[in-house]
């Protein structure tokens, strides 16, 4: 009733729905029979999780149905350990899953993280993103990682692929022994189509140096100069913020070292 009283008289304001406080559910279930039904344009899902069921959910939105009349708005959500603390471990499980987010960027058109602002010894809810005393603020791991991500946003997603090789230069099959592997180490590319910047996110949740090759040759550049950030830490390390950027040379085919429980953002402009 609210939905088509405010869509009559405000056809301008898009209105957004809600599927409830959990990712299954009858709440959820009917909450999206609702929107398919009446079309509403976006819904509100809400799910705090453990690092192990982001992991696992990497293709939640993969099944969604493709070209519906109602996205998604991931409006709060967040990893969480057994004390609930943002910690590298959670930050990086989140990071891993938001990849996974731009992937389906036509069905999740916008996401953001658990509540923002927490004073410390009088908080409601945790995790949350920034904690704050009387005299000091303090964000967060999992808030560098938001930080990352809407910094080195895009419009457009470039289809990526990742093989994992082992010692002897062979691939990794794709199945259950591996399975441990392949969902601890996930990219995106995604290109801001008005500055013409790609960025290739590279998040690494294995406790060990991956050494990759970075290809681009369906990019274009031959050689390029990028701006490269890494965060990374010990997984229960709760203070950790991202080294400061540095600049490298990017070509079609770069060899990377990348440091165990880690996120790698590089940043370079297209021809």
């Amino acid at each position: 009733m609210i939905f088509k009283a405010v869509k009559a008289k405000y056809p301008e304001i898009t209105l957004v729905g809600t599927v409830g406080p959990f990712c299954e559910g009858s709440d959820y279930e009917d909450g999206w029979a609702l929107a398919h039904k009446l079309g509403i344009p976006i819904v509100d899902e809400h799910y705090y999780q453990s690092p192990g069921w982001f992991l696992n959910n990497q293709h939640f939105y993969d099944t969604y149905l493709r070209g519906a009349t109602t996205r998604v708005y991931l409006g709060e959500y967040a990893s969480h350990n057994g004390p609930r603390t943002s910690t590298i471990e959670t930050a990086l499980s989140e990071a891993i899953y938001m990849l996974s987010l731009e992937r389906n960027g036509d069905v999740v058109a916008m996401s953001s993280y658990a509540p923002l602002l927490a004073k410390e010894g009088d908080t409601q809810w945790n995790p949350d993103m920034i904690y704050f005393n009387n005299t000091q603020v303090k964000p967060t791991t999992g808030y560098y990682v938001q930080k990352l991500f809407g910094n080195n946003a895009g419009d457009k997603y470039a289809r990526t692929a990742v093989t994992l090789l082992n010692e002897n230069g062979r691939a990794l099959p794709d199945n259950d022994r591996n399975a441990p592997l392949l969902k601890r180490f996930a990219s995106s590319c995604v290109i801001d189509t008005k500055t013409n910047i790609a960025t290739v996110k590279i998040a690494n949740l294995l406790p060990f140096e991956v050494k990759t090759t970075l290809k681009l040759e369906n990019l274009g550049p031959a050689s390029v100069n990028a701006t490269m950030t890494v965060l990374s830490g010990e997984p229960d390390r709760r203070d950790v913020r991202p080294a400061e950027p540095k600049d490298i040379t990017l070509d079609s085919s770069t060899s990377l070292a990348l440091k165990p429980f880690s996120l790698t953002v590089l940043s370079f402009p297209l021809k």
